[in-house]
């Protein structure tokens, strides 16, 4: 990578987590910590046990709506019931009992003295600071309790309970001050009802903090600063949840016991459970489950399960549990926290970075799958932090490394790699692809220069090629030339091989270099039974050949080679040079000597192996060399049949005969064979003109002089 490159990938991955950070950071927070509930559900879900938890919920629900004295009465009319139920809280043990249901209306107007009992209640309740009511903010029209109630617990006793809604319209944090209007000194601070239950519930007043805080029995409360404390809702039975009915039947009954078992020393608040009022959608919207008629133990009436379908899970709770769960976390100390700006910045940065540098030293579709693969993995951090009340940012890391893997790969496409398509694309024409790969990784032009490498060297030449050059046109020769060409050196290159040159209707072909290959041997062989095959499906089918039927000739040899660039200074080729070059040159002339289309040396016997069916044809000593040489034609395993197998053995014997000197017997056998077998007949030719007795020093090794 260039440092252009280098620049380029910071740049582009600084801007775009920047970009990210600002723009869509604050639109995929809410999503963010909403999937996070739904990631700690799933992997590290929860345990809570609603009876050891501090708060406690007395529900008006489904159940208090349908049993007596409640069914069918006006809510105004309940306060005689509900101050028995505060009272027998009270006396339990309760530290706090908060209002989230506000009786704006009462039936005091109507019957003088209705409220009696509950007004008592709360101001006994309110004397030893046991009893909070609640009042809401509407727009520019407050919802306060009746007037007789509050003035009866005192403004000090009156709490707002208002709730914070995101842009989403999700809640996922609440408010823990208002502001409230005095009529003679502007306005005040005073903390909303969760923050004030918390407080008395654990007998320490929210304290303020340097930095514009608050802390609570000495822990800072986060999200104080901004004054929205982002809940941590524990699940959607996290809340022990008693039916009004059953309370007042219980103490109606007489069971001190129960309230003592059940609300002692715990924040108890008293609000609506109803299938259509005061529901609130939450971050749970991704886990609720079936709502049950109550969480916690009956004291007399046995649940009404009836009135509730089992099958139906909405996205929204009670506004009471919000509460609940506000207070839970104030006295636990365990709201979430959200790391800072800088923090997630750094985090949204770090996997952008990363993208940036798998774009610029990966192929397209590895460093695709590499930031995918980062994308995924950033998950299980996210969820182990959440897991332990810290928020990371989940989605704006992975967007970011997206955005700038896309990014990046367009500037490739368009910049960085154009020019090394334009240098592939051109050299890849005259280079082996590996070459071309090679040189365009080292950032470097090819130079002068060679290395002995062991190779497998193919020549293929087309038989006959002279006279039917003469038969074509310039314009049919070169597009039948092309269309051989073509198919031969497809087959090649799949073959790990790579085309030196043609010359004429010859292919001059190398296997193992310049990427070394330890099976080029046999890479080599099944190329040219290949090319034989393909050849013979073009002489059925192919256009450009206008009729005529060709035949090539191949011959192969392995050994050691200088490989390299050769050449002059100003002009090279990437070529092969040595012995074995002429050895293969060799091998491919003599398929006319023996009616063959492919020949190999015995080395490329030897390191091919036996994958395929071998036929030794004679033992040669070419021109230009000395040492002899055994050859072979192979076949595929395919062609094995057992006339096949017949023959080879007739052949095998027979050239036993000749090497022996038994030039009758061998003289027999091959003109037995002569006729389905072009290389018998060809030695049968051959003992025609030799004499009926071997010479003296034969050594059964013929001399081949010609190309």
């Amino acid at each position: 990578m260039t440092r252009r490159q280098l620049a380029v990938a910071l740049g582009v991955a600084l801007v775009l987590s920047l970009s990210v950070q600002l723009l869509a950071g604050p639109q995929l927070a809410g999503l963010s910590i909403d999937l996070l509930y739904w990631l700690r559900e799933k992997f590290t879900p929860t345990h809570a046990d609603p009876a050891a938890d501090p708060v406690a919920v007395v529900a008006i629900d489904e159940e208090t709506m349908r049993r007596p004295p409640f069914a069918d009465v006006p809510r105004e009319f309940w306060t005689p019931e509900i101050a028995r139920v505060l009272n027998a809280l009270i006396q339990s043990g309760a530290k706090v009992v908060g209002f989230d249901v506000i009786f704006a209306a009462s039936g005091e107007g109507l019957v003088p003295g209705f409220d009696r009992d509950f007004l008592l209640a709360l101001r006994h309740a309110a004397l030893t600071r046991q009893v909070v009511l609640g009042e809401a903010q509407h727009q520019r029209f407050p919802i306060h309790p009746f007037p007789a109630q509050a003035f009866m617990v005192g403004a000090a006793n009156l709490r707002d309970v208002n709730v914070l809604s995101d842009p989403d319209s999700v809640v996922r944090r609440i408010p823990l001050t208002f502001q409230r209007l005095q009529s003679d000194s502007g306005t005040t601070t005073e903390a909303g009802l969760p923050l004030e239950l918390a407080s008395r519930g654990l007998g320490e007043a929210p304290m303020p903090t340097p930095d514009g805080g608050l802390e609570l029995a000495g822990r800072p409360i986060p999200g104080a600063v901004d004054n929205a404390m982002l809940l941590n809702f524990a699940g959607p039975d996290a809340i022990a949840t008693y039916s009004l009915a059953d309370l007042f039947a219980c103490e109606k009954k007489g069971d001190a016991g129960f309230f003592q078992k059940h609300f002692a020393g715990k924040v108890v608040l008293l609000g609506t459970v109803l299938d259509i009022e005061d529901r609130l959608l939450t971050s749970m919207r991704l886990i609720t489950r079936p709502e049950h008629p109550s969480l916690g133990e009956r004291c007399v009436n046995p649940p009404m399960d009836d009135i509730f379908r089992k099958d139906l899970v909405r996205a929204t709770v009670p506004g009471v549990f919000v509460l609940a769960t506000a207070v839970n976390n104030l006295i636990a100390g365990n709201a979430l926290r959200e790391v800072g700006p800088s923090v997630s910045g750094a985090m949204v940065l770090l996997l952008a970075l990363a993208a940036a540098l798998a774009t610029q030293l990966l192929p397209a579709s590895r460093a695709a799958m590499a930031t995918l693969a980062l994308a995924i993995l950033w998950v299980l951090p996210a969820t182990l932090a959440f897991s332990q009340d810290l928020v990371l940012p989940l989605l704006t890391p992975p967007l970011a490394a997206g955005l700038t893997l896309a990014v990046l790969l367009g500037y490739r496409f368009a910049v960085t790699d154009r020019d090394r398509r334009l240098l592939r694309n051109s050299f890849s024409l005259y280079l082996a692809p590996a070459l071309v790969d090679r040189m365009l990784k080292s950032e470097r032009l090819p130079e002068l220069g060679g290395e002995a490498r062991e190779v497998t060297v193919m020549f293929a030449d087309i038989a006959g090629f002279t006279g039917l050059s003469e038969s074509l046109t310039p314009g049919a020769l070169v597009q039948l030339m092309n269309a051989y060409l073509t198919a031969m050196t497809d087959i090649i290159e799949s073959e790990t091989g790579f085309v030196d040159k043609y010359i004429g209707d010859a292919i001059v072909a190398v296997f193992g270099a310049p990427v070394g290959n330890p099976d080029h041997a046999r890479h080599a062989v099944r190329a040219a039974l290949a090319c034989r095959k393909r050849l013979a499906e073009m002489n059925q089918s192919e256009p450009a050949f206008a009729g005529h039927r060709l035949t090539a000739r191949i011959g192969l040899a392995s050994g050691e080679v200088v490989v390299g660039n050769v050449g002059s200074r100003r002009r090279f080729n990437y070529t092969v040079m040595g012995d074995t070059v002429n050895l293969a040159s060799r091998l491919e002339g003599a398929n006319r000597a023996y009616g063959t289309d492919i020949l190999v040396g015995q080395a490329v016997r030897i390191e091919a192996g036996d994958g395929f069916r071998w036929r030794e044809i004679d033992l040669v000593r070419v021109k230009g060399r000395a040492a002899p040489e055994r050859i072979f034609s192979p076949d595929s395993v395919e062609a094995g049949t057992p006339e096949a197998d017949r023959r080879d053995a007739a052949f095998a014997a027979a050239l036993a005969a000749y090497r022996a000197g038994d030039f009758p017997r061998a003289a027999a056998d091959f003109a037995a064979e002569a006729g389905a077998d072009p290389v018998a007949a060809a030695f049968a030719r051959r003992l025609g003109d030799m004499p009926r007795t071997a010479p003296a020093d034969w050594q059964g090794i013929s001399s081949l002089e010609t190309k």
